[in-house]
């Protein structure tokens, strides 16, 4: 994964984007080169975090085979998080808000712990498997498909093109 902090690409009006930068507040969990963490302000559970890269992306359904990894440094960054809090690592949900039932267009992962704490409504919110929001393991096995669709239907073309090319000789 490339190294955004030379370059931080913002949207102005982001304000994951102004956190990001340090031009708004917030209370800063961990931080790397590449992804910034801060607990949510409307916690679902006793610890629940952001986890956003600092390169502004919109949302999951904008990424692509490429954005594999980020998806997995988000993750492994949600994961130590809650080890460096000594939260329940079993009893966690990592996930997406999928569009249009996200609030903030940037792209950022929910670590939410413990989840069997969780009241009725944010149960609900933040329900697998729903329209609205998705699990991280979720989100990579789409985008994982999705390479697989883009290499078959690369295949088929070179295929297709090998055949046009052979017939007419």
């Amino acid at each position: 994964m490339a190294d955004v902090s030379e370059k931080i690409e913002k949207k102005k009006n982001c304000i994951f984007c102004q956190i990001a930068a340090k031009e708004k507040e917030s209370t800063i969990v961990y931080e790397d080169n590449n992804v910034i963490v801060f607990p949510d302000i409307r916690p679902a559970a006793k610890h629940h975090y952001l986890v956003i890269p600092k390169l502004h992306l919109g949302n999951p359904k904008s990424l692509c085979g490429k954005d594999i990894g980020l998806v997995e440094h988000l993750i492994t960054i949600g994961k130590q998080v809650l080890q460096d809090k000594n939260a329940d690592k079993e009893d966690s949900r990592f996930g997406f808000h999928w569009p249009p039932f996200n609030s903030v267009q940037h792209l950022h992962l929910h670590v939410i712990s413990p989840v069997s704490e969780m009241g009725f409504i944010a149960r609900h919110v933040y329900k697998p498997g729903s329209w609205w929001f998705v699990t991280a393991s979720w989100l990579l096995d789409f985008l994982r498909k999705q390479t697989d669709l883009q290499k078959d239907e690369s295949r088929d073309a070179v295929n297709e093109t090998k055949q046009k090319g052979s017939s007419s000789l």
